[in-house]
């Protein structure tokens, strides 16, 4: 069996406005998150899902996120993520590649989101098509250091194996 490995980073800034209602939310491995501000993005704005794509692309070695699909084509204009991992996943189908695993680092000061990774996990192996065990996803603070910790935005890191078939 041939292995590739791929990384991938994306991150996106909180809106400057704060909800007064409290009915905001952020879209993290495709599961809604309350938050009092939404992510800046020209798609839906789940890093988690874009930073997976990334890393799968790069072990594909076919580029990144915003050479598949730009920001400027107005075809992704608030799509969501989990299609473009779909179409990411059938470009590595098309190649005869699967996932074997992935370990996903979310790094955001605010929202806590341990309550959440269980349910993200449990999303991106069904849409990826592989066991739950094969979807790590890990979340952490930055210590109030960096952008994150001052609650500007949220960063996420993700590697991926993907194997032969």
């Amino acid at each position: 069996m041939s292995i590739r490995i791929g990384h991938g980073y994306d991150v996106h800034r909180f809106s400057d406005e704060i909800s007064v209602e409290g009915n905001s939310f952020i879209i993290l491995g495709g599961i809604k998150i309350p938050h009092d501000r939404c992510l800046l993005a020209h798609s839906d704005g789940d890093v988690v899902i874009h930073a997976l794509c990334d890393a799968i692309l790069g072990a594909l070695g076919a580029g990144d996120i915003g050479n598949h699909f730009p920001d400027t084509d107005e075809r992704y204009s608030g799509i969501n993520s989990a299609e473009l991992l779909s179409l990411v996943m059938d470009m590595a189908e098309q190649d005869s590649w699967q996932l074997v695993n992935a370990d996903v680092t979310v790094v955001a000061q605010a929202p806590k989101l341990s309550p959440y990774v269980d349910a993200m996990r449990e999303n991106l192996s069904t849409l990826i098509s592989v066991t739950k065990s094969c979807m790590n996803i890990k979340a952490t603070t930055s210590e109030g250091l960096g952008f994150t910790g001052r609650h500007e935005g949220i960063a996420t890191y993700a590697v991926v194996l993907l194997g032969s078939r």
